[in-house]
């Protein structure tokens, strides 16, 4: 048992430190032109695809609904 303890008290001070990695821009357009050559884009479509993509513009699900408003604490939830 306290092995398992001392496990996850390790993995919770390392996990903290561990830092996402951000794409470099080369990175970042090879993936675009990837997703341009698999969807077979040609001209004008592959063009318009890559700006989108670049700027983070192509996300299919559109922009981020608004959250909800909390419902105040003790308050019973609405059918």
């Amino acid at each position: 048992m306290q092995r398992h303890v001392l496990i996850a008290i390790v993995l919770t001070a390392l996990l903290p430190g561990a830092q996402a990695q951000a794409l470099s821009a080369k990175d970042k357009m090879a993936t675009c032109k990837f997703g341009a050559d698999d969807q077979k884009l040609q001209g004008a479509a592959r063009e318009s695809f890559l700006k989108k993509c670049m700027a983070n513009k192509n996300d299919p699900r559109g922009p981020a609904a608004p959250a909800a408003p909390a419902a105040p604490a003790g308050a019973p939830p609405k059918p």
